[in-house]
């Protein structure tokens, strides 16, 4: 079974005429996803990248059948943007805007539930299934179709682990970057599910970091539930206490959410934790 996406996914763009929205619209059709419409107010009628623009998402999905947004639009807006999508009965919502006012956030997260909608994000790179698809951002260069499963709340730490684990030979069935806010529609936990759920999934690369405890339920969850060996890293393991660090969700405090807290509860989990990004791809093997 796919985990989140596959080739089939018919996908529309929330934001479409926008730079962002336009560049990546043309990355994710070079990757093979099914973009099949894209939604701009005021811009009906006009073509991006051969993708036709609509008014409303609820246009969008009458005329072609889209189960998929992905959200570029500025945080401010992302809110309705968000509401007209489940609204018009999109089932999976990929939100990408950053500065997601977290009350937002939790409104579009709950609605969505009640909605039996899946959202990923805010603030997050998308999800990838090399020779399937891909929602999001995460460059299309760095991947290459295989057995490990990714699922991470940095991007950049994405980009450069699925970076080294395909210079390394070691191919991913899906990459998941669930966000880095405080609160996100999709954790740890649902994503390790699904992998134990994939028959393409053989092995796992948990990416975290500070703040939360996010990383010590997903190491309660794999000692009751995974079967598939785990490898991961923490990052933040010099962030001073109080102090934000870049993601709203980035920030401990004392005694709790720190980086040795996290490795020290995956490690009893028997999780192989690296010291370093450039430990996963050995980890990864030796599992």
């Amino acid at each position: 079974m796919a985990v989140i996406i596959d080739e089939k996914l018919k996908v529309l763009i929330q934001g479409i005429t926008g730079h962002q929205g336009s560049f990546h619209t043309q990355k994710m059709k070079e990757f093979g996803t099914n973009i099949v419409a894209g939604v701009t107010p005021g811009k009906g009628g006009q073509k991006v990248d051969g993708v036709p623009v609509y008014d409303s998402v609820k246009s969008a999905v009458n005329k072609t059948g889209a189960e998929t947004s992905v959200i570029f639009v500025p945080a401010p807006y992302v809110f309705d943007a968000a509401m007209e999508s489940l609204e018009a009965g999109i089932s999976l919502l990929v939100i990408i805007s950053e500065h997601v006012p977290v009350h937002d956030a939790m409104k579009i997260v709950s609605h969505a539930r009640n909605m039996c909608a899946r959202v990923i994000g805010p603030n997050c790179p998308g999800v990838s299934s090399p020779g399937k698809a891909k929602v999001g951002i995460i460059p299309n260069q760095i991947f290459m179709k295989g057995d490990v499963g990714v699922v991470s709340r940095s991007g950049t730490l994405t980009y450069e682990i699925v970076d080294s684990l395909t210079r390394a030979g070691l191919g991913q069935s899906t990459c998941v970057g669930i966000g880095g806010d405080r609160v996100n529609g999709t954790s740890f936990i649902d994503v390790l599910e699904m992998f134990e759920r994939d028959e393409q999934t053989k092995r796992i690369v948990l990416v975290g970091e500070i703040g939360g405890s996010a990383e010590e339920e997903a190491a309660n969850y794999i000692v009751k539930n995974l079967t598939k060996p785990v490898a991961a890293y923490i990052a933040g393991k010099s962030a001073p206490p109080g102090k934000r660090m870049g993601h709203a969700g980035a920030i401990i405090s004392r005694g709790s959410g720190t980086a040795e807290s996290k490795m020290r509860a995956l490690k009893d989990a028997g999780v192989s934790v690296a010291n370093t990004t450039a430990e996963i791809v050995p980890l990864v093997k030796g599992g």
